[in-house]
């Protein structure tokens, strides 16, 4: 079996990250100076899901589009992390992707219960984090819905939701932890990189949520170390985003957050 070298390894990273994360990194900056050139940032605003037509059906057509091709690059990620190799008779056949990043349903229970610990160690610290840089002026105001009210509206939020968990959790944690080893770094300065890059394309809300998307990033990498399984990443940061998509979208005018 020929073994990719490591500047072909950079080159592959380098198009995964351009193709996904690492251009929105490079926007969420621009956006940030931006904003900052404009009005202090507590003036500033963030919507995380934009209405794309004002006609109906065509909003949705959009809206699943772009769910949609934003799962590209993972399918990316999942084509170059599958064994090539060819197997003989008798011997055990290589594993899959989903097999090497624990991105499968093979232990359903227990990614469950561990996704929705997860969520509740970084979802409730989030909210007093998000409150105090809105206090400090260093985060823009966070509007996670600002679709019209139709039939579609929650089930394509929550679509929207699994979408960034995926490709998130694929990406920033299985695939490069898999890429930084062979490059031969150590693990600290592995995770810490995963958790920068998660931290830095959400700079365009402001410097608050890139400090707590970094330490959360720092928390599920160390998790993926020991359990070498993405799923329950995926689990726990698609109900951060479920509960904060859909929660504001029902009831965030309700509450005076609209």
């Amino acid at each position: 079996m020929l073994v990719p070298s490591r500047r072909r390894l950079r080159l592959e990273v380098w198009i995964v990250l351009g193709l996904s994360l690492g251009q929105s990194a490079v926007y969420s900056v621009v956006q940030l100076l931006d904003k900052m050139t404009r009005a202090p940032l507590a003036e500033g605003t963030s919507t995380l899901n934009r209405s794309q037509s004002t006609r109906e059906y065509f909003d949705l057509t959009y809206q699943l589009l772009d769910i949609i091709f934003a799962l590209v690059p993972v399918l990316l990620v999942l084509y170059f992390l599958t064994d090539q190799r060819q197997t003989v008779p008798g011997e055990a056949g290589p594993r899959s992707a989903f097999q090497k990043l624990g991105f499968n349903f093979a232990r359903p229970g227990r990614d469950l219960l561990q996704g929705l610990g997860l969520a509740a160690l970084i979802g409730i610290p989030s909210l007093g984090l998000y409150a105090a840089g809105r206090a400090l002026g260093i985060t823009t105001a966070i509007i996670p819905s600002a679709l019209d009210a139709y039939w579609w509206t929650v089930p394509v939020l929550i679509l929207s939701a699994i979408r960034h968990a995926v490709l998130e959790e694929v990406i920033v944690v299985g695939y490069l932890l898999d890429r930084f080893r062979k490059f031969g770094w150590s693990m600290p300065l592995a995770i810490a990189v995963s958790s920068v890059l998660r931290g830095s394309y959400h700079l365009y809300q402001g410097f608050g949520p890139f400090i707590g998307n970094a330490v959360m990033g720092v928390v599920f990498a160390w998790l993926y170390t020991r359990t070498r399984r993405v799923m329950p990443l995926v689990v726990a940061h698609a109900l951060l985003d479920i509960v904060a998509f859909v929660g504001f979208s029902l009831f965030g005018k309700a509450v005076g957050l609209g």
